[in-house]
Parts: structure tokens; sequence; C-alpha cells
């Protein structure tokens, strides 16, 4: 008798922590709209950007374009990272998970061939365009900030 009982203790346990890492496993799979990762810390003028090696503009604008493609079309759900669809009220379906899965997919694809090729040709850029373009797309950014004003 003693023995079917811890028996049924072992099997009760086991089951009970399945449950609880199938449980966490499923709040932890929730993917954020907008990842955690892609944000700003730092604006820069021109004349810091100046004094930067090319080197140092070059992955400086690889990491505005990153932040430009993975916010940029997600404003109308979120300007900053770490927003789940559950957040916005977004029903948690199968098919709106898959479709967030898809983007994020597409999302990534699209940078990592964009970054692909301007390894190639944008080194033969001119170090004035490249800091143009990181002042623009720094401006572009700071606009996020004043987003809410237009609702």
């Amino acid at each position: 008798m003693q023995r079917t009982l811890k028996f049924n203790i072992v099997i009760v346990l086991l089951l009970s922590i399945v449950h609880m890492a199938t449980f966490a496993q499923k709040k932890n799979d929730e993917q954020y709209i907008i990842s955690d990762g892609v944000s700003i810390k730092k604006y820069h003028d021109r004349d810091a950007l100046k004094n930067m090696h090319k080197g140092d503009l070059l992955n400086l604008y690889h990491a505005r374009i990153e932040i430009i493609i993975k916010i940029l079309p997600n404003i109308a759900f979120a300007t900053k990272p770490g927003v789940t669809m559950t957040s916005l009220g977004i029903p948690d379906t199968k098919d709106n998970r898959k479709a967030l899965k898809e983007n994020i997919e597409a999302t990534t694809t699209y940078f990592d061939n964009t970054i692909e090729f301007q390894n190639i040709v944008l080194p033969y850029s001119d170090k004035s365009n490249l800091i143009a373009a990181i002042l623009f797309y720094e401006e572009t950014l700071k606009a996020l900030h004043t987003y809410n004003d237009f609702n």
C-alpha cells in the first residue's frame, strides 16, 4: 500500500512539473511586435559623426537601418520595444501568432539581405553621404517621441 502511495505521489509530481513547464513555455512563446533589442541609446550630431572612422559610421548606419526596418512599419501598433499582441488587446489566436511570426521572419530576412548588399557596396559611399543618412535616420527616429501627439 505504501509503495502505491509513493508511486502516485511521484506521478502527481511529475505531471505537475510537466504542466508547469508547458504553461511557462506558452507564456514565453509570445513574440514582441517590436523586439526588445531594437532601440536608440544615443543620438549624434554632425561634428561627432565627422570625427568617427568610416568603419564605425558603416556600423552605425546598419544599426539605424535595423531600427527603421523593425520599428517604422509597426508604429500603428507601438513605437517602443517590448509590446506584444496580447498587451494591445489583439486576440492570441493561432492565425495571429502565425502572422506575427511570418512578419518577424520576413523582416529579419529583409534586414539580413539589405545588410549583405550594403556590406558589398556601402564602403564605396562618401563619408559625407553616410553622415547625412545617419542624421536623417536619427531625426526620423526622434520623431517617434512625438508620435502620440498625432493621436
